[in-house]
């Protein structure tokens, strides 16, 4: 009998089954990673965000303003951000920065938030006069204020 140097139906068949099987198990698995990596995004964010906030009250002595608070620190001198930042879990809207005032005078704010709406794209967070953050579903924030 002569010997085939190919392989056979039922080996190709094999084959390709187990390869769809690795590819079912690694599609979650990926899917998952990219949700992480949204995550880390939006916490860098939030962080540079909060960094340029800092750096615009150093040279400016109060915070930017609630609206448009990213047009401030882009036009502000010295230079301080040089894009806007996007929330990853929400493509068209930037993060959102919020803060709190004693007497309704940006000016006399003293604490102020940074946030994503997260993974869900329905988080919110804020923060009290007394600098007291509260966070709702799967925000990811920044503040100077605390827990």
């Amino acid at each position: 009998m002569k010997k085939s140097k190919g392989f056979t139906l039922i080996e190709l068949l094999i084959v390709m089954a187990v390869i769809a099987i690795l590819i079912a198990i690694a599609i979650p698995s990926f899917r998952g990673m990219q949700n992480e990596a949204r995550k880390t995004k939006a916490q860098g964010d939030c962080r540079v965000v909060k960094i340029a906030v800092e750096s615009y009250y150093k040279n400016h002595g109060t915070y930017p303003a609630e609206t448009a608070y990213q047009t401030t620190l882009l036009g502000a001198s010295p230079r301080i951000m040089d894009a806007n930042l996007y929330d990853p879990f929400g493509a068209t809207t930037t993060t959102t920065y919020v803060y709190s005032l004693d007497t309704g005078d940006p000016t006399t704010a003293k604490y102020y938030m940074i946030y994503s709406v997260g993974p869900a794209s329905n988080g919110t967070a804020s923060v009290a006069t007394n600098g007291t953050v509260s966070s709702s579903n799967d925000a990811i924030w920044e503040s100077n204020g605390h827990i």
